[in-house]
């Protein structure tokens, strides 16, 4: 009906293989737990990764960004974004207007559109 135009939440998350993987090398830890119980605290690692693996990532939708860690998360609006950029290593920085920098977890160079389209503004346009 009306002019206003929503946008969808996007949600980047890392490849669901490296839960797998950490699953897997906690499975394989097991037998060197049980022939030596000292080491029990090694299970940790195994499910650490797990648990990052499955929990950080960014999530962005028309009032902003949220940014998630295996402990805690990071939440800023839109008018607060100075600039988003790629960074070596596959990684996206977002630039805050108060000078912070925040690393967009699970997001890639590849993911910048689709990012800044779930701001729900017209992209910005290119100088040439």
């Amino acid at each position: 009906m009306g002019g206003v135009q929503t946008a969808a939440r996007v949600r980047f998350r890392h490849h669901a293989a490296l839960a797998v993987a950490a699953v897997i090398t906690l499975v394989a830890a097991v037998p060197l737990v049980a022939a030596a119980p000292l080491l029990t605290p090694i299970l940790l690692i195994p499910i650490a990764v797990a648990a990052w693996a499955w929990r950080s990532g960014t999530d962005a939708d028309g009032s902003g960004v949220r940014v998630r860690a295996l402990f805690g998360q990071r939440r800023f609006g839109w008018p607060q974004v100075a600039a988003i950029a790629p960074v070596p290593g596959r990684r996206v920085v977002a630039t805050l207007t108060d000078g912070h920098s925040v690393l967009l977890t699970a997001v890639t160079p590849a993911d910048i559109p689709r990012l800044l389209a779930a701001s729900g503004q017209p992209p910005p346009e290119r100088q040439p």
